[in-house]
C-alpha cells in the first residue's frame, strides 16, 4: 500500500508547490498542439540534401525531448520543409528553441567584466591602465573570479590538472566592485598607444580590442533582459561582446569581450555529464561535462589549450558562445593534447546536462524560415478516446467475469489484484506527467488495455498451480506455498519476454510506437509488483480462513470439483473424505464431507498413516490389517509432524 501511496503523494505535493494537476497529460492524438513548419536554408547557399533533412530532424528531436515535451511529431514535408508538431500549447521558449538557427563557436576571452554598465560620468584618466582599459589599482571585489569554482581537465588517464571556471550554474552571484573599478589587470601595461597592425594571436587584446568595442562593453547591460534573447555571434574573424548566461538563460553576472573564433561547434564529437571518475578508477561524487572533438577539433583545442595555459587571467579562458552568448567559460593551466576534456566544479546534475545538452545539439547543420505557425485540433479527438476507454472496461468486465465463473470466491483476488494495479499505474503516469514531461497518446492507452491481459494470466499461472497442488492431497496452506514457488518462475519468465519486447520496441521505435512500448513495460513492472506484494500475501492470508481451507463450494476450491479422489487434510486432525472405488465389488461410492480425526495424512492410495501402519504390522505377523485404537490416537496426537512430513 506504500507503493500505491507514494505517487499520489507527490502529485499532491506538487500540485501544491508546482503546476502538477491530477490528470495525466495528453499526446497530440488526444488533445492538439502546437503545429510549426521550418523551411531549411543551408548556409552556404547549396540546396539542402535529404540527409542534410534527416540530421535536421534528428537534431530537433533531441532539443525538443531535451526541452521535456514529449509525444512531439516530427517529420519532412515534401522532402523541403520540416514540421514540428508539440502536444498542447507551446511556450515560446521552446518555439523559440526549435525554430532558430543555433551555432556554437568556442573563442577565447579578452575582458571580462561584471554584467552591468559602467558608470556614465567621465573617468580620470590613467597612465596606469593596461591595454584593456582597466585601471591597476587594486579593487575591492575580484571581477575576474569566475561564476563557479568550476575545473576542467583532460581525459581521465591523464594526471594533469587543468583548472576552469564555467560561468554556467554560478555558485554564488559576482558582486560589484566598489569605486569606479571595473576588473583586474589582465596583463602589464604597455606604452604602446596605436594599435597593432597585425595580432599576435587571437588572445592579443591591444590588436582586438578597438576604443569603440571598448566603449560599447562599458555601456553593455547584461541584467537587462533583453540583451539576454541570443543573436548571431557576428563576424567569426572578428571580435565581439557577449553576455554570460546560466543553465536557465538567466545573466550568470559577467559579462565579455571575445577574440576570433578558433573552434567551430560543429567539431564537437560528442559531450555527456555524469559523475566524475577518480585516478585510482572509482567513482567520485563531483558532476562533471565530458566532451570530445573530430580529429580536426582535437588538433586546433590543442593548439589553443597550448597557448592560452600560458596566459593569465581572464586571457587564460575559452568561451563556448551559443546564439551569441556565453554559456561556459573555462579557464586554462595546461595544454589538452587528445581533444578530450573533463569540466567540472559547482555543478549538480541538472546544470552538468544542460550544459552537456547545449554542446551536443548547439549547432544546427541548417538554417530555418519559420512558414508557419497555428494551433491544431486533436488528429483523433475524445470520440476515439472514449472508444479506447470503453474497449478497455469490456476487456476487463470480461476478465472479471471469467475469474468469478472459473474461480468463484477466489476470482475476487483477481478483481482486487487489478485494481490495485490499475490505481497504481494511474499514479505513476500522472506523476511521470508531471516530472517528466509524458504525454497519454492512443497507442498509449492501447499499452494500458492490453496490460489487463497480462496482469489476469499472472492470475491465473498461480491459481491453477494452486488446484494443482490441492489435487495432489495437500492442505491448502501447502497447496499455496508450493503453488507460488513453481507460478512465480513462470510470472517472472513471461513478464520478463513482454518486458524485453518492450525495451525494443521503445528504442527502435518512433511516435506512437514508443508510447504504447512504454506503457507496455510500465504495466509489466506493475504486475510484478502486485503479484508479489499484493496478490501472494492475500493468498496467504486466506488459506488460514476455514471458508478457503475447508474447501467451501462457494470459494473455488471445492475438492470434489477439483477431481479429488481421496482423502484431503484440512488441518486440525480432520480430513474430508473424497470418492473411493471398491475394487473388490467394481463399484463407486461417495462418502463426501465425511469428517474424522482417524484419517490424519491421507494418501494417493487412500490408506492414512495409521491403516499402513496397521497393514505393515499385520504382513509381518501374519494377521488381519486392522488399525487399533492406540494407532489412531498416537497417529491425530502428532497430526501436525506428520502432516509437515507428508508435505
Amino acid at each position: 500500500m506504500v507503493i500505491v501511496v507514494l505517487p499520489f503523494l507527490a502529485v499532491f505535493i506538487g500540485t501544491k508547490t508546482s503546476d502538477a494537476t491530477w490528470t495525466p497529460k495528453l499526446a497530440l492524438d488526444l488533445e492538439g498542439g502546437t503545429q510549426v513548419i521550418l523551411t531549411p536554408v543551408s548556409t552556404d547557399g547549396r540546396e539542402p540534401t535529404s540527409e542534410d533533412i534527416s540530421q535536421a530532424i534528428n537534431v530537433i528531436r533531441q532539443r525538443v525531448d531535451g526541452s521535456g515535451v514529449s509525444e512531439a511529431e516530427i517529420s519532412s514535408q515534401g522532402g523541403n520543409n520540416i514540421v514540428v508538431a508539440i502536444p498542447g500549447k507551446a511556450s515560446e521558449e521552446t518555439i523559440e528553441t526549435i525554430s532558430r538557427s543555433s551555432h556554437m563557436e568556442f573563442r577565447p576571452v579578452l575582458v571580462q567584466d561584471y554584467a552591468f554598465s559602467a558608470p556614465t560620468e567621465e573617468p580620470t584618466a590613467d597612465p596606469s591602465a593596461d591595454a584593456t582599459g582597466a585601471p591597476t589599482a587594486e579593487p575591492t571585489a575580484d571581477a575576474t573570479a569566475s561564476a563557479g569554482d568550476e575545473t576542467a581537465t583532460p581525459t581521465p588517464t591523464e594526471s594533469a590538472d587543468t583548472t576552469a571556471d564555467a560561468t554556467d550554474d554560478a555558485s554564488a552571484p559576482a558582486t560589484p566592485p566598489a569605486d569606479d573599478a571595473t576588473t583586474e589587470p589582465t596583463q602589464e601595461p604597455t606604452a604602446a598607444a596605436e594599435r597593432p597592425s597585425e595580432p599576435a594571436s587571437a588572445s592579443d587584446v591591444a590588436y582586438w580590442v578597438t576604443d569603440d568595442l571598448r566603449a560599447e562593453f562599458d555601456a553593455l547591460d547584461c541584467t537587462d533582459p533583453a540583451n539576454l534573447g541570443g543573436s548571431i555571434a557576428g563576424t567569426p574573424d572578428a571580435a565581439f561582446i557577449s553576455c554570460g548566461v546560466d543553465g536557465d538563460g538567466n545573466s550568470d553576472g559577467l559579462k565579455y569581450i571575445l577574440g576570433p573564433v578558433e573552434i567551430d561547434g560543429k567539431e564537437i564529437d560528442s559531450a555527456s555529464s555524469g559523475l566524475e571518475v577518480l585516478p585510482s578508477g572509482a567513482m567520485g561524487n563531483r558532476w562533471v561535462v565530458n566532451m570530445e572533438f573530430t580529429s580536426k577539433g582535437a588538433d586546433q583545442f590543442t593548439d589553443v589549450t597550448t597557448r592560452l595555459a600560458t596566459q593569465s587571467e581572464p586571457l587564460n579562458q575559452f568561451a563556448m558562445v551559443l546564439d551569441g552568448l556565453v554559456i561556459s567559460a573555462p579557464s586554462v593551466s595546461q595544454a589538452i593534447p587528445n581533444g578530450r576534456a573533463e569540466i567540472s566544479g559547482s555543478f549538480n546534475q541538472t546544470s552538468a546536462a544542460q550544459l552537456a545538452n547545449r554542446l551536443n545539439f548547439g549547432s544546427l547543420p541548417l538554417d530555418f524560415t519559420v512558414q508557419s505557425e497555428q494551433q491544431i485540433s486533436a488528429t483523433l479527438g475524445t470520440e476515439q478516446l472514449e472508444k479506447g476507454l470503453l474497449a478497455g472496461v469490456i476487456g476487463l468486465l470480461l476478465v472479471v467475469l471469467y475469474s468469478m465463473l472459473q474461480y468463484r470466491t477466489l476470482g475476487l483476488v483477481t478483481v482486487a489484484s487489478l485494481a490495485i494495479a490499475a490505481v497504481l499505474t494511474y499514479g505513476v503516469i500522472t506523476m511521470l506527467s508531471w516530472t517528466q514531461g509524458y504525454r497519454l497518446s492512443l497507442p498509449g492507452v492501447a499499452g494500458l488495455i492490453v496490460a489487463i491481459g497480462i496482469t489476469a494470466d499472472s492470475f491465473i499461472v498461480y491459481f491453477e498451480r494452486i488446484r494443482d497442488e490441492l489435487r495432489e492431497g495437500r492442505a491448502l496452506g501447502a497447496a499455496v506455498e508450493r503453488g507460488w514457488a513453481r507460478a512465480r518462475r513462470t510470472i517472472l519468465a513471461s513478464d520478463a519476454v513482454n518486458l524485453i519486447a518492450a525495451v525494443v520496441l521503445y528504442f527502435l521505435a518512433v511516435g506512437g510506437v514508443r508510447g504504447f512500448a512504454f506503457t507496455l513495460g510500465l504495466t509489466t513492472i506493475i504486475d510484478v509488483i502486485v503479484v508479489f506484494l499484493f496478490t501472494h500475501p492475500l493468498m496467504e492470508v486466506l488459506s488460514k480462513t476455514k471458508f478457503f481451507s475447508e474447501g467451501h463450494p462457494a470459494s473455488g476450491l471445492d475438492p470434489r470439483r477439483l477431481g479429488v479422489t481421496g482423502p484431503r487434510y484440512v488441518g486440525r486432525g480432520r480430513v474430508v473424505t473424497g470418492l473411493r472405488t471398491d475394487v473388490e465389488q467394481g463399484d463407486t461410492a461417495a462418502t463426501a464431507d465425511v469428517r474424522t480425526p482417524a484419517t490424519v495424512g491421507a494418501r494417493k492410495d487412500g490408506l492414512t498413516i495409521a491403516e499402513r501402519r496397521a497393514a505393515q504390522r499385520a504382513a509381518a505377523q501374519g494377521g488381519p490389517a486392522e488399525a487399533t485404537t492406540s494407532d489412531v490416537k498416537d497417529d491425530t496426537a502428532g497430526d501436525a509432524s506428520v502432516e509437515g512430513s507428508e508435505r
